[in-house]
């Protein structure tokens, strides 16, 4: 079988583009396709006699911007290591993707300076330090690098089990680098497209098709591209040569979404489910005819829940599109999906199965369809080589069952006569608002430190806007009131905004089972009656 290298799609597709093809797009800023593969050969050269050497990390510190996906194939050709961090949290949490991830080089936004100023001095590892925007002092300017050097394609001979790194919130404990071979990632896309028809098997078959058909369609990527969901739509844009088009607002700006779609006449769209679906539909319904996005062919969503009601007042407008909601993680793609068009309708949070998917009980037996009973959906190889630096989550996540290996990241569904699945979520609790994750422990341990609380739980509350609104549910010390203002503020001292919760509620509740583990089911309950849901 072929072994594929991002790098190696990029030199050779790059060279049978028109060169003044858009590649990237952020607002009015266009990156043709000669430019990006001239800018990012610049910047791999330009990493490489930095010190950078194969295998070695680069971490991402930005938000949306042509220069993330640029960055992204730069890091591809000189055989680095992506390394994404979330540009919410606090510089402590910054340090610790950092520090963690090992990253020989820092490439941040400007306006995070300050926070990279803070933990410089802690940062023994990074030996390059670079800032889109002006740079000076400690670090060099990105622009520079960029337009420094000859443009010329790297000599340079990759593999395919050269390392893509996604760092997840998972779903217990500190984030995780999920570790993939560029290979095996390569052929998870394959497999999903070879269910349409025959696909290029060889990096030649691939230039030959893209000699034939040109350029790929345009794709709008909504989410934020340090999030897999938009990361990895961004990157099968990339591959293709279809312009990526980032969004200029630091919020989701649904109008702005509509113009760009209507402009360039996008076909892929990329949201994490109603959050971002539903404004957008109510942006179309308030002006119709003013956007025709009538151009659309497929909407993909993950992370959150996508309701019907809010598929079907996009296909309205977009009549020809497949809603796909998929059922993914970073640690196992392909777990499966749910299709959706103008002519057949589906019930929220009911999937088909993925082709490399299977479900088991507790004692690793498959559940049989119809029984009722639940399971853990599982999906075997290509897979994930495991977690960077953690060989005990590796091995509590990706198990052998049965001779093959499978990734199992805790997702507990029940398996319909008809085959299909339906999600009952992560046994663990994890939270999923507008797409991040956010463990309850982590919250809990910050509100447990405030002098007026004695005991506490976080829970998920369903909400339209974020999927789930993060709740506070606490037991005071004797003689305090609740302040839940300067709760919530407390939280936000010491974890990123979207963790802190929503509303904090007290009163009689038990939080612990008899056995002292914390009792969710209650604390949703009493969260549930208290704030008059």
């Amino acid at each position: 079988m072929y072994e594929w290298n991002f790098g190696d799609i990029l030199d050779a597709v790059g060279e049978v583009l028109p060169p003044d093809h858009p590649a990237l797009i952020h607002g009015e800023r266009v990156i043709r396709q000669g430019d990006l593969q001239r800018r990012s050969n610049n910047l791999a050269a330009a990493l490489i006699a930095r010190g950078a050497r194969p295998g070695d990390k680069v971490a991402f510190y930005m938000h949306n911007r042509p220069e993330y996906t640029e960055l992204l194939a730069a890091c591809f050709k000189a055989r680095l290591v992506h390394v994404n961090v979330n540009y919410r949290y606090t510089p402590e949490e910054v340090h610790y993707i950092f520090d963690n991830s090992d990253a020989q080089a820092v490439v941040y936004g400007a306006e995070f300076r300050e926070n990279i100023e803070a933990i410089r001095g802690r940062l023994d590892k990074a030996a390059t330090f670079i800032e889109v925007g002006e740079g000076g002092g400690f670090a060099e300017a990105y622009e520079a690098l960029a337009e420094g050097g000859t443009g010329e394609r790297l000599d340079i001979k990759r593999q395919g089990d050269d390392l893509f790194f996604l760092y997840t919130g998972g779903t217990t404990g500190m984030p995780k680098g999920v570790m993939w071979t560029q290979n095996d990632l390569r052929q998870v896309t394959l497999a999903s497209a070879r269910l349409l028809g025959p696909v290029p098997e060889t990096l030649d078959e691939l230039v030959a098709a893209t000699r034939l058909i040109g350029p790929g369609a345009a794709s709008v990527i909504a989410p934020p591209l340090m999030h897999g969901t938009g990361l990895f739509t961004a990157m099968a844009g990339l591959l293709a040569g279809g312009p990526v088009i980032t969004l200029t607002h630091l919020h989701f700006d649904p109008q702005e979404m509509a113009e760009a779609i209507a402009r360039w006449r996008a076909a892929n769209l990329t949201i994490v489910g109603d959050p971002f679906a539903r404004p957008l539909a109510e942006a179309l319904d308030r002006d119709p005819g003013r956007f025709d996005v009538t151009c659309v062919e497929r909407v993909t969503s993950s992370g959150v829940m996508w309701s019907r009601e809010i598929k079907q007042a996009l296909l309205r407008h977009m009549p020809k599109a497949v809603m796909i909601d998929a059922f993914s993680s970073s640690e196992a793609l392909g777990l499966g999906a749910s299709m959706m068009t103008a002519g057949g309708e589906v019930s929220t949070a009911k999937f088909a199965l993925g082709e490399r998917a299977r479900v088991f009980d507790e004692d690793d037996q498959p559940v049989a369809p119809g029984s009722g009973k639940r399971g853990l959906v599982a999906v075997g190889p290509p897979g994930p080589v495991g977690y960077y630096k953690d060989p005990e989550k590796t091995a509590r996540t990706f198990r052998v069952i049965d001779g093959v290996r499978y990734s199992v990241p805790g997702d507990w569904c029940i398996v319909e006569a008809d085959g299909t699945l339906t999600l009952l979520g992560r046994g663990n609790a994890c939270i999923n608002t507008a797409g991040e994750k956010v463990f309850p422990e982590e919250v809990e341990e910050v509100l447990k430190r405030h002098a007026d609380v004695e005991d506490a739980l976080v829970v998920g509350l369903p909400d339209p806007k974020w999927g789930q609104s993060v709740t506070g549910v606490v037991r005071l010390r004797e003689g305090a009131a609740l302040d839940e203002g300067a709760l919530i503020a407390h939280v936000r001292q010491s974890l990123a905004a979207y963790k802190a919760p929503k509303r904090i509620v007290t009163g009689e509740v038990s939080l612990r089972a008899p056995n002292g583990k914390a009792d969710y089911k209650s604390a949703l309950a009493f969260a549930d009656r208290a704030l008059g849901r």
